[in-house]
């Protein structure tokens, strides 16, 4: 038998995901019109930032790994904008 446990902030944040999963969830029934994408757009930011600094323990790093970490994310945003213009411009 091993004593073994799981650090007690992945179960945080694994108890804050499903939370924030919950919230999505439960926002997708709430009628707020344009305001939807907002709460929806601001939840998956926590979760993300959630993932970040707890499972990929960025928040135990360096300064150098939070630029490259911030410009891998920049430039998937940027990826994802060039993507969606194609969308965003169809009459």
């Amino acid at each position: 038998m091993t004593d073994w446990r799981p650090p007690t902030a992945l179960v945080a944040a694994w108890l804050g995901l499903l939370a924030l999963l919950a919230l999505t969830v439960v926002m997708a029934y709430v009628p707020l019109g344009a305001g939807n994408g907002v709460v929806a757009l601001t939840i998956g930011t926590i979760k993300a930032g959630l993932v970040a600094a707890i499972f990929m323990e960025l928040r135990h790093r360096g300064g150098l790994t939070l630029v490259f970490a911030g410009a891998g994310l920049f430039w998937l945003g940027i990826l994802l904008w060039l993507g969606s213009m194609d969308f965003l411009t169809r009459t």
